[in-house]
């Protein structure tokens, strides 16, 4: 197990060398400090503590400045616990980048969800409204309250509240290429989460052992359109198709 603290910085796509499109997330990785370092022996269960994305002094108070200074770092705004990882393998003070990861591996995202605000329950539970005329007199109601015993609302019952703002985790995902010139990691699919928020990446718990082979993309070329791009590598494929039907004919 090991992981990476990163922020969302929205969702683009990328186009593989055979010509498919993947779209992606891209998630910002500034350096991650190793803060601490839990051992069964002082704490009870093993994690680390990576603390992430500078923020000024005057905005830390004293035990927040006196904790990241054992780990020779300054003030961080975010901080967060992964269990599971082999504690030897890290020391307080080091220094993680996006490199952690490589292309072909599963991950699971985790973040926290855009909020929606108060909502009723056909928008938050999926919910169906009732008739909308001949006097029904009820069209976006909650349904039955329960029975008349015992005379009070059983505990479950879908009502309107707050939707959305929850912590959410996104199973399986791939790793499409790690970028360290530019510190971002791009991953297949859809995260949660509005942009600039915290997500935190892990091996996958379920599929962490399996590793596809890395996807071969396009690379632009300085001064080509994407239009430009998009043509060579159809004019690429359409080669490739017309060899392999003249190989099949002379066969």
């Amino acid at each position: 197990m090991k992981g990476i603290l990163g922020r969302k910085k929205g969702m683009t796509e990328v186009f593989t060398t055979d010509g498919k499109l993947i779209p992606v997330t891209v998630i910002e990785v500034e350096d991650n400090v190793v803060s601490q370092i839990k051992t069964n022996e002082t704490d009870g269960y093993e994690a680390i503590q990576l603390a992430t994305v500078d923020k000024k002094e005057s905005r830390s108070n004293k035990p927040e400045t006196g904790h990241l200074k054992k780990a020779s770092s300054t003030p961080k705004r975010f901080l967060k616990e992964i269990r599971g990882v082999d504690v030897q393998t890290y020391a307080l003070g080091d220094v993680l980048k996006a490199d952690v990861f490589t292309a072909g591996e599963m991950v699971d995202v985790t973040g926290t969800s855009k909020g929606k605000g108060f909502q009723g329950v056909i928008k938050r539970h999926n919910q169906s409204r009732g008739p909308m005329s001949h006097g029904s007199q009820y069209h976006r109601g909650v349904g039955s309250m329960g029975t008349l015993l015992p005379m009070r609302v059983i505990p479950g019952k879908k009502l309107p509240g707050h939707m959305g703002h929850e912590q959410v985790t996104i199973q399986n995902l791939e790793v499409i290429k790690v970028d360290l010139e530019n510190n971002v990691i791009l991953i297949k699919g859809s995260v949660p989460g509005p942009k600039n928020s915290l997500v935190l990446i892990r091996t996958a718990v379920k599929t962490g052992n399996k590793e596809n082979s890395p996807v071969e993309l396009v690379v632009y070329e300085e001064g080509k359109t994407t239009e430009e791009v998009a043509e060579e590598t159809m004019e690429t494929i359409n080669e490739e198709l017309e060899s392999v039907e003249t190989s099949q004919e002379e066969e």
